[in-house]
This record gives structure tokens, C-alpha cells and sequence, in this order.
């Protein structure tokens, strides 16, 4: 009798076998991938060029992008201190069911990500009492709803602090942009509401006790005289703020390092040195061959433009990043910024990020769902905020 085959044994979630394909595969996406590098730039210039960007990107732009981030996080603890974030999210209600289909409550999510990052609304979606205003279908939404406004006020301060390059206020730029990711958050959050609905129907409930209802019209403050809450807020939102400032620390530091080298050529002189900044020039030749595309509906000045949305899929800190490079080359201009805002708002780091946010709400059969959805919702963000800048740009 034939020996029975011996059964594999079983992996917990989280491993993988101690030798697999991609222990075989990895080393050579990874030699080839520095391989392009090297065939054009030698191997000592690679090395120098990733070295000097990463400092340089270190020192010019992520503690400049910390300090933002540390301020903004003190005045939104003011904001929802003294009841403005509350104020905000009442004016908004009534604007959530007939445009993106979800209960008044959602517009908390809107405020909260626009204040800080995308994982924000998920402290509300675990809230007992918030979750009893939704269905079981319009939870995983907001995965797609937060995600379009993550890092809202960072990216609109950043890009209006680019005046100090060129002289240009972006202020009109910046409106517009952040118009454009409202277009794109509907779009998302629609999308994702036609395959949650498919799954779980539109009656459902949500689920979760339901919490008194003694604090349905209250708000929790600090302890304290109104000085005292004033400069406790502050303290603590800028120490939350210091904590999302060193998060973005290693997408802007990795990932704009190759992304640079991916755009960027050789020296003014033609020739490689080892110096930041210098690069291969890929992207841009790519961009060119699809500029026919990309030009109508997105409006790039330049093809090295391309960069910035691509960059803002995996972080959006990264993505504003290569801004002020651009816009001191003259690369790009008010309209670019307007898209920029848009995509890098709408786009914040979602790959990074839908993955696991869809773990915690407990959707994780819907990731690809939620992610094909603001794919689609970040790129028509972009569209928006090109054509409503040319449409404005006629009257001014």
C-alpha cells in the first residue's frame, strides 16, 4: 500500500513558510531595482545621491512639515475645546444623508480627519452611541469618507505656506483643491455604499449597546478655568500633533528619497555627482509618453507633476514634499496646486492605511472594494479641482 501523502501543517495567520517563492523573488526585484540606479548613476553616486536627499529632505522639509503639524494640532484641540468642532458638525448634518447617503453623525468623521489623520474616525466607529445612528452597510464607509479628508489641515497649511517660494498666494488654489476632494469623497463613499449594500442589505442594523442618551447634546471638556483649558488644550494638541509630525517622518524620508531619484535627472551640468536631489528620470519619462492623457484632465505643468499623486497613495507627508522642489523649479503652478491639494487630501496614504482601518471596523472582505472605490474617488478629485480651477481662472 502507497505510503498517504503527509498533510502540510498548518499556518497561523500572520506567517508564512520558513523558505517560499518570494525568499527567491525578493533578491532579485531587489538587486533589480537598485540595478537602474546604478547602470546610470555608478554605484558611489547612488549611494551619495540617497544619502544626501534623505538629510536634505530631513532638514528642509520634515521639520518644517513637524512644526506644522505641531501648531495645527494645538488649534484643532482649541477647536474641539471650546465647541467649534461640535458647531461644525451640527451646520453639516443636514448636508450628509442627501449628498453621500450616510447619517448627520458621519460629518464628525469629516472634521475629526480634517484635523488630524485618516485612523481618526475610527475612535468614533467604535463610540456605542455613534454606531447606533448607522446601518451595518454605511460603516465601511467611512473608512472611505475619513480617508478623503485625512490630513486635511496639514496639506491646506503646507500649500499655503508655498507663497514664501514664489511669491504667489495659493489661497485660491488651496479652495478649490479642497472642493475638488469633497467631489472626490462623494464619489469614494457612493461607490463603497453600492458594494457594502450588496453584502449586508440597507436594513441591518450596526450594531452595539446604545449608550444614555443624557449625553447626546453635551460635549466633554478639560478641568479647570477657561485659561487653564485654553493652555491644556494647546499643550495637548500640540503633543499629538509632535506624534503625527515623527509618523510621517519615514514615508517622507523612504519613500520621497526613490521617488525623487525616480524623477529627478542628472546635475545642471549633465553629469552625476552624488549631490540630493539628483536622479534617473523615469517618471517623467513615462509621464510624457501618457501626457496625452494626463494633460486633460489633471493640467500638469510638468511631467515630473505626475510624482505628487503617485507618492500621496502611500503618504500624503511624502507627497507635499516634493512641492516646494517643484514649485522653485518652476515646475508647477496655482493650478497644480489646486490638484495637489485635492489628490494628496483625498489620496492621504490610503494604501497605507485602508488595510487595517478596514480590519478594525471588521469589513475586511470589503478592502479591495473600499480601495477600487477611492482609487476612483482620488483620481476624479484631481479632475475636479484642474477644471474648476480653469473655470474660476476665467473670471479672475
Amino acid at each position: 500500500m502507497k505510503a498517504s501523502a503527509v498533510a502540510a501543517p498548518n499556518i497561523k495567520k500572520g506567517f508564512k513558510k520558513e523558505i517560499s517563492a518570494e525568499s527567491f523573488i525578493f533578491p532579485v526585484v531587489f538587486i533589480g531595482f537598485f540595478a537602474l540606479f546604478i547602470s546610470k548613476m555608478g554605484i558611489a553616486n547612488t549611494l551619495n545621491t540617497m544619502m544626501n536627499t534623505a538629510y536634505a529632505l530631513m532638514m528642509d522639509t520634515v521639520l518644517y512639515l513637524v512644526a506644522i503639524s505641531v501648531l495645527m494640532g494645538a488649534i484643532s484641540a482649541l477647536f474641539s475645546e471650546f465647541g467649534l468642532v461640535t458647531l461644525i458638525n451640527r451646520l453639516l448634518s443636514p448636508l450628509m444623508k442627501p449628498i453621500y447617503g450616510l447619517p448627520g453623525a458621519a460629518s464628525l468623521g469629516v472634521v475629526t480627519t480634517y484635523l488630524s489623520d485618516n485612523p481618526a474616525i475610527l475612535t468614533l466607529a467604535e463610540d456605542s452611541y455613534f454606531r447606533r445612528f448607522f446601518k451595518a452597510y454605511q460603516l465601511p464607509a467611512l473608512t472611505n469618507l475619513g480617508t478623503a479628508f485625512g490630513m486635511g489641515l496639514i496639506v491646506s497649511a503646507f500649500m499655503l505656506s508655498q507663497e514664501a517660494i514664489t511669491g504667489e498666494s495659493y489661497l485660491l488654489s488651496v479652495i478649490i483643491g479642497t472642493l475638488g476632494a469633497v467631489v472626490g469623497s462623494i464619489i469614494s463613499t457612493r461607490l463603497m455604499l453600492h458594494f457594502t449594500a450588496k453584502r449586508f442589505g440597507k436594513d441591518m442594523p450596526a450594531g452595539g449597546a446604545v449608550s444614555d442618551t443624557e449625553f447626546e447634546h453635551i460635549r466633554p471638556i478639560r478641568e479647570g478655568s477657561v485659561m487653564n483649558r485654553l493652555i491644556a488644550a494647546l499643550l495637548d494638541g500640540g503633543k499629538s500633533g509632535v506624534q503625527l509630525g515623527i509618523g510621517i517622518i519615514p514615508g517622507v524620508l523612504v519613500i520621497c528619497t526613490f521617488v525623487l531619484m525616480l524623477t529627478n535627472g542628472p546635475s545642471e551640468a549633465g553629469v552625476y555627482t552624488g549631490a540630493a536631489y539628483e536622479g534617473i528620470a523615469i517618471l517623467p519619462m513615462l509621464a510624457e509618453k501618457v501626457n496625452f492623457i494626463l494633460a486633460p484632465l489633471f493640467g500638469f505643468s510638468s511631467p515630473e507633476s505626475i510624482a505628487v499623486p503617485v507618492t500621496a497613495l502611500g503618504a500624503a507627508g511624502a507627497a507635499i514634499s516634493l512641492v516646494p522642489h517643484l514649485l522653485s523649479n518652476g515646475l508647477a503652478s496655482g493650478s497644480d496646486v489646486a490638484v495637489f491639494t485635492a489628490m494628496c487630501m483625498c489620496w492621504s496614504g490610503y494604501l497605507s492605511t485602508h488595510i487595517s482601518m478596514m480590519g478594525t471596523l471588521k469589513a475586511t472582505e470589503l478592502t479591495g472594494k473600499a480601495i477600487l472605490s477611492h482609487t476612483i474617488g482620488g483620481f476624479f478629485a484631481g479632475v475636479a479641482a484642474c477644471w474648476l480651477y480653469r473655470l474660476v481662472a476665467l473670471f479672475f
